[in-house]
């Protein structure tokens, strides 16, 4: 397993007992010595992007759906987009994905893609998944997730509801990085 898992999908197994994690794929974005954060990237919520931004962005009207991304900091947002060009100054996540860095960065990136300007692809996130120093390296030894990289093709998969059973799928078709799932048909 890798050092840091920033890039990487955590894939909750049917063992973790965590409700708010139940069927979850998670995206790690930060994963070092103070601890890990991420954004489930599988519950869509009710509400739009240019709902829940009114009172941030003058925004065009889009069908974009605003996702939880966890139970920390729910009233924070926070983006994923594919768009190089619109954020310079970030680092990819994974490559082709990239946080955004700003609120700049996060208007634009939502305006430019609700335009029709570009082949921008976007998710927002309401809240985070957060863990402190050692936390989630205490569930990866109890086998409550399974680790995978990250493919932009699945972090916006037209299905988010189906995102988890594919993302299991993915895991098993490289399952070589998962030290003793061979075998254990209960962590699938």
């Amino acid at each position: 397993m890798p050092s840091s898992l920033r890039g990487q999908f955590l894939v909750a197994t049917r063992d973790l007992k965590d409700p708010n994690f139940h069927r979850t794929v998670v995206l790690m974005i930060e994963h070092n010595k103070q601890g890990a954060m991420g954004v489930v990237v599988n519950r869509p919520s009710g509400v739009t992007v240019s709902q829940a931004l009114s009172e941030h962005f003058e925004l065009p009207e889009t069908e974009d759906l605003v996702f939880w991304g966890g139970p920390v900091e729910e009233e924070a947002y926070f983006i994923l987009h594919n768009s190089a060009d619109l954020d310079t100054s970030e680092s990819p996540v994974a490559p082709g994905l990239f946080a955004g860095s700003s609120a700049e960065v996060f208007e634009e990136v939502v305006r430019s893609a609700a335009e029709g300007l570009s082949d921008v692809q976007f998710r927002v996130f309401a809240g985070c998944a957060g863990w402190g120093p050692k936390q989630l390296e205490g569930e990866l030894a109890r086998n409550d997730w399974l680790v995978c990289p990250a493919r932009h093709e699945l972090l916006f998969h037209d299905d988010p509801y189906a995102l988890w059973q594919a993302v299991l799928e993915h895991v098993r078709e490289t399952h070589s990085l998962l030290p003793g799932v061979q075998g254990r048909p209960e962590l699938n």
